[in-house]
């Protein structure tokens, strides 16, 4: 099933008098980039929550957040008394021999914001809290799976549509091809008349002008090769459950054919199907950055 790279995950789980919420957020990118933010208590389990990160989510930026939510373990914060009073005694000192005026209240409140003031209680992990947790991470990583599911739904039904308008586009081009070879039959045989003015002119050479002019305004190829590269396209989304980088690739071929369409086309209604369908790829590119 294609996957988009975008989606979100929450999910909130109570151990003891804790209250944890487990946010998960992706969004697209080349490689799998793990941004995890967790609780201290938690550190010692690090690199198991991002194996679980890997397992579920393949690719994309990923942010994790972990933290308590209206936690007693917050709460239970304590002022490291011996510290505040060294901070106290050495300003005191420092305004003193500087000889500088200092109020009491406003110097108790700028020290409180100095390191080690306030002080924690440690705790150690206790496995059945892990084993909650590691459950809550799972389920938030599924609920973000899912999301990346939907999301990828809507993502290749537009792309796959815009597939289509590009094909029906391509389409419309035999249409002008008559109207085009007759103007350009019509320009060869003015030029033809100039050239037989022309005293001394080696035929040979004038004939492999003229087939290699015709050959590079002949578009034949570029039709069937962005016909085949648009096949290939719808087939690897029904084939493989993670195309993006290949859909990627697929879509620059499809491009080169376009492009090369419009520069040897040299007809105004061809090359306004070429603008059609460069607006429909460059969305389809667009689009396609974001798919796992």
């Amino acid at each position: 099933m294609i996957k988009s790279m975008t989606g979100f995950g929450k999910m909130t789980i109570e151990t003891g008098n804790k209250k944890i919420v487990i946010e998960v957020k992706s969004l697209n990118s080349k490689q799998l980039d793990i941004n995890l933010r967790i609780p201290n208590l938690y550190k010692e389990k690090e690199m198991e929550i991002r194996n679980l990160i890997k397992n579920w989510l393949e690719r994309g930026k990923i942010d994790v957040c972990i933290y308590f939510d209206n936690s007693e373990t917050e709460k239970a914060v304590s002022i490291n008394s011996l510290v505040v009073e060294q901070y106290f005694k050495q300003m005191l000192e420092v305004a003193n021999t500087l000889g500088v005026e200092i109020n009491n209240n406003e110097l108790l409140q700028t020290i409180m914001r100095f390191p080690d003031t306030l002080k924690q209680p440690s705790e150690e992990l206790d496995e059945a809290e892990w084993l909650q947790l590691k459950a809550g991470t799972e389920k938030a990583l599924e609920m973000t799976d899912l999301f990346r599911k939907r999301e990828g739904e809507v993502l290749i039904k537009d792309i796959l549509h815009r597939i289509d308008l590009i094909k029906a586009y391509a389409a419309e081009v035999p249409q002008y091809e008559g109207k085009r070879i007759e103007g350009v039959r019509q320009r060869l045989q003015e030029k033809m008349k100039e050239w037989q003015e022309i005293q001394n002119i080696d035929q040979n050479r004038m004939e492999q002008e003229i087939i290699y002019y015709l050959e590079k305004l002949d578009i034949t190829e570029e039709k069937v090769r962005l016909a085949n590269h648009c096949q290939y396209f719808i087939e690897t989304v029904e084939k493989e459950e993670a195309p993006g980088r290949k859909l990627g690739f697929i879509a620059q071929e499809i491009g080169r054919e376009i492009n090369t369409m419009g520069s040897k086309a040299n007809d105004h209604d061809i090359q306004k199907l070429v603008v059609h369908m460069k607006d429909e790829l460059e969305k389809i590119k667009e689009q396609s950055l974001n798919i796992l």
